[in-house]
């Protein structure tokens, strides 16, 4: 009997992480959750490279990867912002996807196979007023995904994006009303999408039923899109 493969998901514990994993193990997968909060599988820090080395060595390599760790940072216009808040947003953002994808690539591609999908958002393709900081991370995200996609493409390790509209998670809860009710308004279906209809995205990415996809950005947002 082969033995299924093995799923990380940065930023497990709540949110679009918990619904990816969730769905991941309704189709078979080895789901290991990696989170600081309580109540993922494995607790560690997405921005140390050598903590989530150490993780995927434990479980003995990992075939897909979900890197939804991530924070939304300063509620605030750009002047109103400061150095610190924009590196901890980078950190974890941009460095924690980094990070994971670098534990993960090596032995994916020698075993000649492999499923990554980076969590990014539509704040990176259209920019979110009073959220700057997070919108040019998820923004680095997407190219980051398509020149990681780029480089794997002929090692069976594919890389793709997932870009949500507004999404109902503990993470978007604490955005600020006020920025909230504006991006929920450009929404063309009038509402915020739920977890598992993301996660559904997802599932699929990570499948066996892709093939011919690497490199690109799957919009989620309810029509919100433009490009």
């Amino acid at each position: 009997m082969t033995a299924p493969r093995r799923a990380l998901v940065t930023g497990g514990a709540s949110g679009l992480g918990a619904a990816a994993a969730a769905r991941l193990r309704e189709d078979g997968l080895d789901v290991t959750t990696l989170d600081l909060a309580d109540g993922a599988d494995r607790r560690a820090d997405v921005t140390d490279g050598a903590e989530l080395a150490r993780v995927v060595a434990d479980l003995g390599g990992v075939d897909v990867l979900v890197t939804s760790a991530g924070i939304v940072g300063p509620n605030a216009p750009l002047v109103d912002t400061t150095a610190q808040e924009w590196q901890r947003v980078w950190d974890v953002n941009v460095q924690g996807t980094v990070a994971a994808l670098r534990a993960v690539i090596p032995g994916m591609v020698e075993r000649g196979w492999g499923r990554i999908v980076t969590v990014a958002s539509m704040a990176g393709k259209d920019g979110n007023p009073g959220l700057s900081a997070y919108s040019a991370t998820k923004a680095a995200v997407i190219a980051l995904t398509k020149s990681v996609g780029k480089e794997l493409a002929t090692t069976g390790v594919l890389v793709n994006a997932v870009a949500p509209a507004v999404i109902a998670t503990p993470m978007n809860a604490a955005t600020s009303p006020d920025v909230l009710a504006h991006i929920t308004s450009l929404i063309p279906m009038r509402r915020v999408g739920r977890p598992e209809e993301v996660a559904e995205l997802v599932a699929w990415l990570c499948s066996e039923r892709v093939s011919f996809s690497t490199g690109a950005v799957y919009d989620i947002s309810g029509g919100r899109a433009t490009y």
